[in-house]
């Protein structure tokens, strides 16, 4: 166990975590939602510190982030838990591992120094909290983020959104990027199929690029569950009016977990989505998880030509100079 961040101390030794908008009233002895904070004497800790799972490099398009160091290895970790619990969930083995009754801590025993070591020696440029959500396992992402800068390493969260300002003013020191996971734009959707709310999502979005963190913005589309016309322009209509230059995945289901029943999403549910966001001025709309690489391209605004082409996880065309494009000169907002 390690000592937990951001709880109150109530009466009867109960906490309170103010961590996540949940803001668990937690007994003694018992967890939160996400499973892996526990109230133990009346002090909340974290069992997840230092228990790393799916430690792997991977291509950082992967995450997805097409504007941040495109073209470069990324050092991906979990840790087991979640506090959401979505029915559609592709890491569920993970993130939901530690709830029930057989609920389970699961992990290797890597150090922060280890996990940097690592990726180091995997020729990593950053490290990757993600396949759980990385806010709750806050301690140990924030000192791995710490000892990634000391090394020279970027930090990178894939996130659910779901934290309050507090932590998001402690790790916005070190982190570089974030992808959050707009998976709605339906309250009760939230509610629904992930246990959760939309405003401290929507939220949470504004905060990091208030607070500077390069954002990326993802969404799942679901057929029948998120994909209606409507739904998906306030989504883009959201977006755009924090940053037009924020980029946009659109990314296609495939049945996982609880949604087995479920059907692939139509590509031209996806071809929808992409007009969409193209109609609400975004400058940088991308398909995932299908097979065509037309639509994962980076294209220049203002002269339409091909920046950064992709197909799946590789580039195969870079036609940036510094963050600029070498055609017309126009900036192109990222880290390059």
């Amino acid at each position: 166990m390690h000592d937990a961040l951001f709880f109150e101390k109530y009466k009867n030794k109960i906490v309170k975590c103010n961590l996540c908008p949940h803001y668990c009233l937690i007994q003694e002895d018992k967890h939160g939602v996400c499973a892996i904070r526990k109230n133990v004497g009346g002090k909340l800790f974290s069992l997840v510190y230092g228990r790393a799972v799916g430690c792997s490099p991977d291509p950082i398009e992967k995450k997805p982030l097409y504007h941040f160091l495109p073209g470069t290895r990324i050092f991906s970790y979990a840790t087991a838990g979640c506090n959401f619990k979505c029915s559609f969930c592709q890491n569920w083995n993970i993130s939901q591992v530690s709830k029930g009754e057989a609920g389970q801590i699961i992990g290797e025993k890597q150090s922060p120094s280890e996990i940097i070591r690592d990726a180091i020696s995997m020729n990593c440029k950053s490290i990757a909290m993600t396949y759980n959500e990385p806010s709750i396992q806050f301690e140990y992402a924030l000192d791995v983020a710490k000892e990634a800068k000391s090394k020279g390493l970027s930090n990178v969260f894939v996130s659910n959104g779901y934290i309050t300002k507090e932590p998001i003013n402690e790790i916005s020191k070190y982190l570089d990027a974030i992808n959050i996971d707009l998976k709605s734009f339906d309250d009760e959707f939230y509610k629904k199929v992930c246990g959760a709310r939309l405003k401290p999502v929507l939220d949470a979005i504004k905060y990091y690029y208030k607070k500077g963190v390069w954002l990326e913005i993802t969404t799942l589309v679901i057929p029948d569950e998120n994909d209606s016309t409507d739904e998906l322009k306030q989504i883009a209509k959201f977006i755009a009016s924090i940053d037009k230059n924020i980029p946009w995945h659109i990314s296609r289901f495939h049945p996982d977990f609880e949604m087995m029943d479920r059907r692939v999403t139509p590509l031209k549910t996806l071809l929808k989505a992409y007009q969409i966001g193209q109609e609400a001025g975004l400058n940088y709309t991308y398909l995932g998880n299908i097979k065509t690489n037309d639509f994962e391209h980076t294209l220049c605004p203002n002269c339409k030509e091909v920046l950064i082409g992709r197909s799946g996880f590789l580039n195969i065309e870079n036609n940036l100079e510094g963050s600029k494009c070498k055609y017309c000169s126009q900036e192109i907002p990222g880290i390059f």
